[in-house]
């Protein structure tokens, strides 16, 4: 049969992503392009390292993102992104910057991180003041905060888990509890952290009951990437891409959120959401579960 009257294959735009052998969202990451657009992704080498300061400095080593580099260079992508978030900021602003031309270097194409994909996310929704969310443990948490610190941004409320494994297998309850307990005091806008933890349907429902930006480590990346070579990304109702979101409940930034029940204490942190069975606990903490959750009116997550 002759198809030659469908045309095609259009053209495609192609964003190459570095991601950790244990990276589990290529579906997240997939819902944040447009049709025209094409992910590549590869991963880094696996090592029997769980998620830890140590981690992130074996999964960002020069000579690993190269070679990564290079294998996606060889299906021609317009930019690529180092998608890791802890990977990207263990070494400070100037380790970033490191890899961001190392990058560069490797494959003589435009190249970003998430965690400067992060700075530039804060930057443009005008953020100065940011409450931030991770899965890792304390030290890497502390981590972050020093990397943000150091670009200029004030951390004004942290809430973590303490995992070292199975984060993709974090609940979106779990993400909205902690979002409640790091929001506090006078802030701009709130970071969840982790190229490995789920978190696009949940921006638009945090969004409307924080009222201010929610930011993710995913929505960064793909963000900076598509924009990189003039695209843009698709989230509706996240105030970072849909402009019709910033003016809306995000836009009603800072010390007056809606009333979501009682709060914790910032540093009570965390470390207690319930998580799947087989996830793990850092430093060997057994911490005490979140209060009984108010979903504040919104519907289940």
């Amino acid at each position: 049969m002759d198809v030659s009257f469908l045309g095609g294959p259009q053209p495609q735009l192609g964003v190459g992503v570095v991601a950790p052998f244990d990276f589990a969202l290529d579906r997240e990451l997939w819902r944040w392009v447009p049709d025209d657009v094409s992910l590549h992704l590869t991963r880094t080498p696996f090592v029997p390292v769980e998620v830890s300061l140590d981690l992130a400095r074996l999964v960002s080593e020069h000579e690993t993102l190269d070679a990564a580099v290079q294998a996606l260079c060889a299906v021609s992508p317009q930019v690529i992104s180092y998608a890791c978030t802890s990977g990207s900021f263990v070494g400070g602003v100037a380790g970033e910057r490191a890899m961001c031309a190392a990058m560069v270097q490797a494959g003589e194409v435009p190249a970003l991180t998430t965690s400067g994909a992060l700075i530039e996310a804060v930057r443009e929704i005008g953020a100065r003041r940011v409450a931030v969310v991770t899965p890792y443990t304390k030290s890497v948490t502390d981590s972050l905060e020093d990397y943000l610190g150091e670009a200029g941004i004030t951390v004004t409320g942290r809430a973590y888990l303490g995992l070292t494994r199975h984060i993709w297998k974090v609940p979106y309850r779990d993400v909205v509890d902690m979002a409640r307990a790091a929001v506090v005091g006078d802030t701009d806008a709130l970071f969840i952290s982790c190229t490995n933890l789920p978190t696009y349907d949940v921006i638009p429902q945090l969004e409307a009951e924080l009222r201010m930006p929610v930011l993710s480590a995913n929505q960064v990346t793909m963000w900076a990437a598509l924009r990189a070579i003039g695209v843009e990304a698709v989230g509706p109702y996240q105030a970072l891409l849909d402009p019709v979101a910033r003016r809306g409940p995000a836009a009603m930034t800072g010390s007056d959120p809606v009333d979501a029940g009682p709060r914790v204490t910032p540093e009570a942190a965390f470390a207690g959401s319930p998580v799947p069975p087989e996830a793990e606990v850092a430093d060997g903490l057994d911490p005490p579960p979140y209060p009984p959750e108010d979903t504040g009116g919104l519907p289940p997550v």
